[in-house]
């Protein structure tokens, strides 16, 4: 499998990519009262996306042979992937103002940022690695 690594890669970062956008657009809406954001068609590319990255990124640890529970990044990744579910489930619906929903949206965007830099970076700590230094 490590001879479609890049393949497999590639696939990983363009579903982060529309899984990111996707849910910033629909936040967005859901924020200014779009009904449309919420519909089923919406939801089902949600599900469709997710699932690609998920399988995209269980590829990657099976071709690199690598233990998320070991790894320290990877680790980290994966607890701010429960905090960002969490959060954007809060926003798009679960949460009872408006006002929650765009603290629980922005935080949201925040988590999935710093997920993005931990990954990027390859540190637990993201782009904050260099205040520990």
């Amino acid at each position: 499998m490590i001879v479609f690594y890049l393949q497999i890669k590639a696939v990983h970062v363009a579903m982060v990519i529309a899984s990111g956008g996707l849910f910033a657009l629909r936040g967005a809406a859901v924020l200014a009262g779009a009904r449309w954001a919420m519909a089923a068609p919406l939801r089902y590319l949600s599900y469709t996306i997710d699932t690609a990255l998920l399988t995209a990124a269980l590829m990657l640890l099976t071709a690199l042979k690598l233990n998320p529970f070991v790894v320290p990044w990877l680790s980290v990744k994966l607890a701010l992937l429960v905090v960002y579910v969490v959060l954007g489930s809060l926003a798009l619906k679960r949460a009872r103002s408006r006002r929650a929903r765009a603290g629980f949206y922005l935080a949201a965007l925040a988590t999935f940022g710093f997920m993005y830099f931990v990954a990027r970076t390859h540190s637990p700590l993201g782009l904050l690695q260099g205040l520990a230094s």
